[in-house]
């Protein structure tokens, strides 16, 4: 219920301003009773609009441009884009052509790339091509590296940790700064925990392609209240939160067990934002129905459409959660997650004026980055 002040596209502490500078806003906008929260971060979407990171196309700065030009009127200020198990020769085309960039009027940030697989498990491989999956030979590391080709722009790797070899191999990611996360997998609860104590930190999709819980061995959702994690370290997950993935009770479960884990990706695919159909997924046609994404002929689900606006309200609604809880999941906790809530993910002063301007029913009604509005709902008008 107080004025928010940007300067230079950083979020303003106005005290220096009254009391040293003696100035005041050159600027002054009247929000209407908006929210305005930091702007969301989306650490897995694997296209949207027609595009699929995993397709290696000439045009695929282009189609990364469209993407972060359209998910702005989502509220997505930050996003990685993400790339579903593919064979070497995609990565080593595709991987060059994403850069790390500061978002804009252009669009959102890029923050880096998530990949997931080829390294993961072949029972629990979802919508990914079976004939790609990879395991770790005896040089563990140089054959991740000899799969991706670079690791320059990559963020996030998403890997089972009950494949051999694959300590060493997420001790080294970790080492570099890049975010490993389980997922993918068969693993038990103690490979899951070994794999949190070498280095890794998140849970790609919870509940959705691994072991469901077991009362005896809860596998990898036994993470979320494990008291095998080293001190200080806090283990996040994600959550498609879009009504299909995951019913709203195990939505909720995971929520009270572990409410500041919670991290909101829509895992989105090329299809989101477009008419029902078939669309791809890399190597895979997806068919779309409503918000059902599945693999052609099965009933495999196929990464989501929907949006991260729409997951923030689902989860609200489905686990009757506070406002600041649910804006939190989409923008803090992935800002943490990452290593970067010193300047994402918060109204803090100092940290970049990325936000936006919500109505009461969590509608976005303005995005905002480093304090320059770079989408508005035509009717909101100022």
């Amino acid at each position: 219920r107080e004025d928010l002040w940007v300067r230079e596209g950083k979020i303003l502490n106005p005290e220096k301003l009254f009391f040293d500078e003696k100035g005041s806003a050159d600027i002054q906008l009247d929000c209407r009773d908006s929210i305005i929260a930091p702007g969301f971060i989306d650490v897995q979407i694997n296209g949207g609009f027609g595009v699929d990171f995993s397709l290696a196309t000439d045009d695929f700065k282009s189609g990364i441009d469209l993407v972060s030009q359209k998910i702005l009127s989502h509220g997505v200020t930050s996003f990685c884009p993400t790339l579903v198990t593919s064979p070497p020769s995609v990565y080593h085309q595709v991987l060059p052509q994403i850069s790390i960039r500061n978002g804009g009027a252009h669009g959102a940030g890029i923050l880096g790339a998530h990949l997931e697989g080829p390294f993961i498990s072949k029972e629990k491989k979802g919508a990914h091509p079976e004939h790609c999956l990879r395991t770790f030979e005896a040089g563990a590391f140089q054959d991740l590296l000899a799969t991706y080709g670079s690791l320059d722009c990559v963020r996030i790797v998403t890997l089972a940790p009950e494949m051999k070899r694959s300590s060493e191999v997420i001790r080294e990611l970790t080492k570099r700064g890049i975010c490993v996360s389980l997922g993918h997998s068969v693993a038990n609860l103690s490979q899951a925990e070994e794999a949190v104590q070498h280095g890794a930190t998140f849970i790609t999709h919870l509940f959705n392609a691994m072991l469901p819980f077991h009362h005896r061995d809860p596998g990898i959702v036994g993470l979320l209240t494990s008291d095998k994690i080293p001190v200080g370290r806090r283990v996040f997950y994600g959550m498609i939160s879009d009504g299909i993935h995951t019913n709203p009770a195990a939505l909720r479960i995971a929520h009270r067990a572990h409410p500041k884990g919670l991290v909101l990706v829509t895992d989105a695919i090329a299809g989101m934002g477009l008419a029902p159909g078939r669309h791809t997924l890399g190597q895979q046609v997806v068919e779309i129905d409503g918000l059902n994404t599945y693999i052609a002929g099965t009933k495999t689900l196929s990464g989501s459409v929907a949006t991260m606006d729409t997951c923030v309200r689902h989860f609200q609604e489905a686990t009757g959660c506070s406002v600041e809880t649910a804006l939190e999941a989409a923008s803090l906790h992935p800002a943490q997650l990452l290593g970067i809530e010193h300047k994402k993910g918060t109204l803090n002063y100092d940290s970049d004026a990325d936000f936006l301007m919500l109505n009461d029913d969590l509608y976005v009604q303005a995005t905002y980055i480093a304090g320059e509005e770079v989408w508005r709902q035509d009717a909101f008008g100022m």
